[in-house]
C-alpha cells in the first residue's frame, strides 16, 4: 500500500509566499544593479560601435569596428635614408643622416584612420630607419602607465598592509592607536586627499622643505611638473591613502588563525620566519586572494587622482586608461571613441581577474 501523501495544500501556498518574499526583498538591489551596471554596461557596448558625439545634431552612425581600429591599429614601417644625385647619404645640420619624416608615411596612409609616431630606431648601419606608427599614441602610453602603476602598487601595497597588519596582530602598547592612525586616509575623500599631496608636492611644498631639512644642498624638485617624478609621485599618494583598508583585510586574516598552530609550531622549536611560512600565510590564501585582486582591480581604475592632480600630464606621463576614456568622451565629446576605450578596458580587467584568479586557485 502506497503510505506517500501528497503535500498539503497550505505547505505550497507558504513556499509561493516565501518565494514572492524574497523576490520582493531582492527587487530594489536588482533594479539598481539594471539602471547602474547593466543597462551602462550594454550601451558602452552599442555605442562603441557609432560615431556618437555628446552634442550633435543628427543620431549616431554604425561606423563597424572603425574606433577599435583607430584604438588598437599598429603599424611598422620601414623607410631608407634620404641619399642625392650622387647616392651619397644626406645629412641634416647636425650630421644625423636624414630620412623621411613620420608625417610624410601618414599622408600615404587612410586619411579616415591616420597614424601617428609613437617611437623609432635605427637600423645599425643607419641606412634605414623604422617608425612605430598607432592610431591613437595617447592610448598606448596610457596603457603603458596603468601596466606601471599595477606593477608598482599591487605588490608593494599588499606587502605594506601585511607588514602592518602583523605588527598591528601583535597587540602592543598602542596599537588600537596606530590601527586608528593608519585607517584614517582611508575614510577620507579621495578628492581631499589628493588635494592635500597636491600642496604638498609643490616646489615649495612641505615634501621639498622636509627634504631639504635633513639633505644639505637639496635642489627642490616641482614633483608633478617633471614627466620623471609625475607618476611615481603618484604612486606614493595611492599606496599611503589605500593601505589602511587593506591592512585591516590582512589583519582579519590573521585573527582567523587558530592559536594552537602557533603554540604547536613554538613546541616544535619553529622561530618566527618558520611559524610564518608554515603558519601564518597557509592560513592567509583566501585571504591573499581576495587582496591581491581587489588591489589590482583598483589599480587599474586609477582617475580620481589623475583628475585632481595632473591631468594627464606633463607630457601624458600619468595618462591612463580610465582618464583617456573621460577625456575622450565628455572632453572631446566623443561618446563612440570613449565607449570603445571602456568597452576595452573592460576586456583587459576582466582577463586580468581571470588570469590572476586561475594562478592563485587552490590546487587539488
Amino acid at each position: 500500500m502506497d503510505t506517500t501523501r501528497p503535500p498539503r495544500a497550505g505547505a505550497h501556498r507558504t513556499r509561493r509566499a516565501e518565494a514572492r518574499f524574497g523576490l520582493a526583498a531582492i527587487a530594489p538591489a536588482a533594479l539598481l544593479l539594471l539602471i547602474f551596471l547593466v543597462i551602462p554596461t550594454l550601451l558602452a557596448f552599442a555605442l562603441s560601435f557609432t560615431n556618437a558625439k555628446l552634442i550633435a545634431q543628427g543620431a549616431p552612425e554604425f561606423v563597424g569596428i572603425q574606433n577599435f581600429q583607430r584604438l588598437l591599429g599598429v603599424e611598422i614601417a620601414t623607410v631608407d635614408v634620404e641619399r642625392d644625385a650622387s647616392g651619397a647619404i644626406e645629412r641634416g645640420d647636425d650630421g644625423e643622416p636624414v630620412y623621411p619624416s613620420a608625417r610624410e608615411l601618414q599622408a600615404e596612409a587612410d586619411p579616415v584612420l591616420k597614424k601617428s609616431e609613437l617611437g623609432s630606431w635605427q637600423s645599425g648601419d643607419a641606412s634605414s630607419k623604422t617608425y612605430l606608427l598607432v592610431g591613437d599614441p595617447i592610448f598606448w602610453k596610457a596603457l603603458l602607465n596603468t601596466f606601471l602603476f599595477v606593477i608598482v602598487v599591487v605588490p608593494v601595497q599588499a606587502g605594506l598592509a601585511l607588514a602592518l597588519a602583523l605588527f598591528v596582530n601583535l597587540r602592543m602598547r598602542g596599537s588600537n592607536l596606530f590601527r586608528t592612525v593608519i585607517f584614517i586616509p582611508v575614510v577620507t575623500s579621495m578628492v581631499v586627499v589628493s588635494i592635500l599631496w597636491l600642496f604638498m608636492y609643490q616646489r615649495d611644498g612641505l615634501i621639498n622643505q622636509v627634504l631639504a631639512s635633513v639633505i644639505p644642498g637639496y635642489e627642490f624638485v616641482d614633483w608633478l611638473a617633471n614627466p620623471q617624478t609625475a607618476l611615481p609621485s603618484i604612486i606614493v599618494m595611492s599606496i599611503w591613502q589605500a593601505v589602511g583598508f587593506h591592512m585591516i583585510i590582512w589583519l582579519s586574516g590573521l585573527q582567523t588563525i587558530p592559536g594552537e598552530l602557533y603554540e604547536a609550531a613554538r613546541l616544535d622549536g619553529a622561530g618566527a620566519w618558520r611559524r610564518f611560512t608554515s603558519v601564518t600565510w597557509p592560513g592567509l590564501r583566501h585571504t591573499a586572494v581576495f587582496v591581491l585582486i581587489t588591489i589590482t582591480i583598483a589599480a587599474l581604475g586609477l582617475f580620481v587622482q589623475i583628475n585632481v592632480m595632473t591631468q594627464g600630464g606633463p607630457l601624458d606621463s600619468t595618462q591612463t586608461l580610465v582618464f583617456h576614456a573621460f577625456t575622450a568622451g565628455y572632453g572631446k565629446q566623443q561618446m563612440g571613441y570613449g565607449s570603445a576605450i571602456a568597452v576595452v578596458f573592460f576586456v583587459l580587467v576582466l582577463t586580468i581577474s581571470l588570469i590572476q584568479r586561475r594562478l592563485t586557485r587552490e590546487k587539488d
